[in-house]
């Protein structure tokens, strides 16, 4: 283990890839370049506020001290050897709307470290100042935001979702102006900067970037140089590993939104630029858990008219984001056929990898059977009408396997936002009908072929539907109290979401549905992308 000032970085991606010639500041457009060479601007007074010890053993990186050398880098201040920074040049489809060049605004990339898998992570950092790509933006970023994506991604990665990851998080000592909801009214926030981690940053953007402005040799290169570094099976000669590079990219993004789907998250902003090029969840701005059964829930302020990227259109919006970029990789196919195969593979891997899920959560071997459908439409219907917690609910479905005498009282006794929908007729009518759903789900439950072992199927249940979630009125307590200079409740949280799936001693506060303070409550049921 070696301090982070102590490593020598690589620098791959900039090796490989044409440079905007451009240095001087300023924001610009850029041409015939994949990124533009950047310095991170320096800060005022930086110091740690949280590291993810999981994280920095995968890299073989010590803790540093709250304001020493390695943290120095981590803010934008210092430079470790081989760094030359960067800022990748990308363009967009936003809302649905065509952007032009959009680029790294306040995305900084360091270069990149060898870690002790043996393969390459590109440490990047987010809220490090201006670059040639922040249009009229500071290239800064505030606590809340910084904080919610260190905390989600490496709570994304412990539930098993694939992810760019978070290092680190350092308070700048400098305020950001921001306006939360775009209402008039800006403050003054603390400024931070959290250092992200991730094979390769490259999105979908970076591509249609290149096809708008026909820059088809450059985009070749581009393809080539991913390829050639994350898709080493595919690499060769053969022309058709591109067909095969592109079916693997839709196969990815598939399972991709199967897991978001799986855990109720909710992205809020799926823009091509926000879409990695290796199926990770990237870029933790407006997102959001679903906690009560909404599929037209958004949590993004900026989307609640067209609702766009909503929980339950996701999977809608994987398949026409991936169609974006197969229009800009045309110029690499003598005919579309392979384009079109790879997103039929995206729907075909998506309905399969979803349904799969589906029925592990349900505790069934598969979802298979003629009334499967109607079973999930009542439960549905149910989970609606009731205003259930859906995470609790699903966990607590075990409880249906381990003990035959379980009641709608009891399995939905921390799941339902009113408990008093069981007092009187609603009460009377709400057993019933729940009743009769558990019945039609105990009977489809014996005829499975994991009916005989009840602690196997329970266990497995238990894997697959998490107990702790980031939820965002907890994300919220964390801001709270670390604007407060309280770094604590993120830290015991993170400590918990490390293992989202085992039930630990002492955290039942964690695992809650959301209280009624938080319903409406600004950070805890709705967010914008201001940050």
């Amino acid at each position: 283990m070696k301090p982070l000032c102590d490593l020598e970085f690589a620098h791959r991606y900039v090796d490989a890839l044409p440079a905007d010639p451009a240095r001087h500041p300023g924001t610009r457009l850029v041409a015939d370049a994949c990124y533009s060479f950047v310095e991170p601007t320096k800060v005022a007074a930086p110091h740690l506020l949280a590291w993810s010890g999981l994280l920095a053993d995968e890299l073989g990186l010590m803790r540093p001290g709250e304001r020493d050398a390695s943290v120095q880098i981590l803010a934008g201040n210092a430079l470790a050897r081989g760094m030359r920074p960067w800022a990748a040049r990308y363009a967009g489809h936003q809302f649905g709307h065509w952007a032009d060049q959009l680029g790294d605004g306040r995305a900084i990339s360091l270069g990149e470290l060898t870690a002790r898998d043996g393969r390459s992570r590109e440490l990047q950092l987010k809220g490090a100042g201006m670059t040639p790509y922040s249009r009229h933006a500071d290239g800064r970023a505030v606590l809340r935001s910084s904080l919610r994506e260190f905390l989600c991604s490496e709570a994304m990665h412990a539930l098993g979702v694939p992810t760019t990851r978070a290092l680190s998080l350092v308070a700048t000592g400098e305020t950001v102006v921001r306006d939360m909801f775009y209402d008039g009214r800006p403050r003054a926030e603390p400024g931070a900067i959290v250092c992200r981690v991730a094979p390769s940053f490259v999105r979908f953007g970076n591509f249609e970037m290149h096809a708008a402005r026909g820059e088809h040799a450059i985009l070749r290169q581009l393809a080539d140089f991913v390829i050639a570094e994350h898709f080493p099976e595919l690499d060769g000669a053969d022309p058709a590993r591109y067909a095969r590079w592109f079916r693997e990219v839709c196969e990815r993004t598939a399972r991709l939104m199967a897991h978001w789907m799986r855990v109720g998250f909710v992205h809020g902003v799926m823009n091509t630029d926000n879409m990695s090029i290796l199926g990770l969840t990237i870029d933790y701005g407006p997102y959001g858990w679903l906690e009560t059964w909404d599929p037209d829930w958004t949590p993004n302020t900026t989307d609640f008219a067209g609702r766009r990227y909503a929980y339950a259109r996701q999977p809608q919006i994987g398949a026409w984001n991936l169609a974006r970029l197969a229009g800009s990789l045309k110029s690499l196919f003598a005919d579309e056929a392979p384009l079109h195969e790879g997103l039929d593979h995206y729907r075909q891997t998506f309905a399969r990898t979803h349904r799969r899920m589906l029925a592990d959560k349900l505790g069934f071997a598969a979802l298979d059977r003629e009334d499967d459908d109607a079973l999930l439409e009542a439960m549905y219907a149910l989970l609606a009408a009731h205003e259930i917690d859906v995470p609790i609910f699903f966990r607590n479905l075990t409880r249906l396997h381990r003990d035959r005498a379980t009641t709608p009282d009891v399995l939905l006794r921390d799941a339902l936002y009113d408990p008093a929908a069981f007092d009187g007729d609603a009460g009377v009518e709400l057993r019933t009908r729940w009743s009769q759903w558990f019945a039609r789900y105990r009977a489809r439950s014996s005829l499975d072929p994991t009916s005989q072992d009840v602690a196997a199927r329970c266990a497995g249940m238990d894997l697959i539907n998490p107990l702790y979630l980031p939820r965002n009125y907890l994300a919220q307590q964390a801001i709270e109290a670390a604007e407060a200079g309280d770094v604590s409740v993120l830290e015991r949280l993170l400590t918990v979401l490390r293992e989202p799936y085992r039930e630990q001693q002492g955290c039942d506060d964690l695992a809650a549905r959301r209280p009624e303070w938080a319903r409406d409550r600004p950070g805890c049921s709705a967010l914008s992308c201001s940050s």
